[in-house]
């Protein structure tokens, strides 16, 4: 039995909560799910968007499951996600960037994986007006933070029979941020021989990804070039509604979709709970139960493959538990 805080998130995320919730106990994982509102949900009951309970929850559990959260563009609190993750130390943030079968899309047999730092670059929010008409942003980079997110990056490669391992970055132009993550990426590299280790520059890393990204294989970078790249690798598989992400630290880990919340989709049963399902399977695959994560998958892509069951950005016309139903039928 499993202990595992669920967090149905704003706008789509109970309903996209919910048919991860269907799809993983169909797998037959025994989980106890320990439901706990966050975002504008928990503000209206609690006055709070991260409450205490939320975070008691899931220092308890070690593990949870989490729909999107609303963060408000230029005003109001800052993100709950960046809040989660720097309050609990998930340094890393895994985002598997993979074609299915029957998902249209240009791109065939992608398979990379991006990991990006999670607790400082310009997520630190440490910005503020200067005078009236400018506005200043700082870049946090820490020697411990480069360290550990890099060093994660060359074991999960060693770990998962991965060859190459490119470190993303702008050290052409900052020279001291982005020059101290790539000197201890070259560092590290020397401690994993055989792994193949290279560097690009960002720019040119988002252009190599449209032109040829079945040449890289796990990427490692800062935080603000992961929030950016990742979602333009998920545009080649298929779209956000595909791209499952984990926030893991050294004691606990929070599984999310990389998606928004989408509120004009909110309680119209309709969203595609994909990302949110293959968010769960990571999370299964953390705890250990890879038959049931590898249930999972098959399942999807048996239903993306007879695409008589598709949500409608997926060109079809079922709905969120329609999909959910049709996945959990196939395990």
């Amino acid at each position: 039995m499993y202990d595992v805080t669920l967090i149905p998130g704003d706008g789509i995320g109970p309903e996209v909560a919910a048919a991860a919730r269907l799809v993983i106990d169909a797998a037959g994982v025994n989980i106890c799910w320990e439901v706990r509102q966050a975002g504008e949900a928990a503000i209206k009951e609690y006055g709070s968007p991260l409450p205490g309970a939320v975070m008691d929850s899931i220092n308890r559990n070690k593990v949870a499951l989490k729909g999107p959260l609303t963060t408000p563009v230029g005003a109001g609190y800052r993100s709950v996600n960046v809040a989660l993750r720097r309050t609990l130390d998930l340094y890393i943030n895994l985002r598997p960037i993979q074609s299915y079968k029957g998902i249209k899309s240009i791109y065939q047999d992608i398979d990379l994986v991006i990991i990006r730092e999670n607790t400082e670059d310009f997520h630190t929010g440490i910005e503020h007006m200067v005078g009236e008409d400018a506005a200043e942003s700082i870049k946090v980079i820490t020697r411990k933070a480069c360290e550990r997110i890099i060093r994660y990056a060359f074991e999960y490669a060693k770990k998962n029979g991965r060859k190459k391992v490119t470190a993303v970055h702008k050290a052409d132009i900052m020279k001291c941020t982005d020059g101290l993550f790539l000197e201890t990426a070259r560092l590290a590299a020397a401690d994993y021989p055989e792994l193949e280790f290279e560097d690009r520059i960002v720019d040119n890393m988002a252009m190599q990804l449209v032109r040829k990204p079945e040449e890289y294989d796990v990427l490692v970078m800062p935080n603000m070039y992961g929030d950016i790249l990742s979602d333009l690798c998920a545009g080649l598989v298929g779209g956000l509604g595909v791209a499952p992400g984990a926030n893991i630290g050294d004691k606990l880990a929070i599984f999310e979709p990389v998606h928004g919340t989408a509120p004009k989709y909110a309680g119209k049963n309709a969203a595609n709970p994909t990302a949110m399902i293959l968010s769960g399977v990571l999370m299964l695959e953390y705890l250990g139960e890879f038959e049931a994560a590898i249930k999972i998958r098959e399942a999807l892509e048996k239903v993306f493959v007879e695409g008589k069951v598709r949500t409608k950005d997926l060109g079809g016309t079922a709905s969120t538990s329609e999909f959910a139903e049709a996945v959990a039928a196939k395990i």
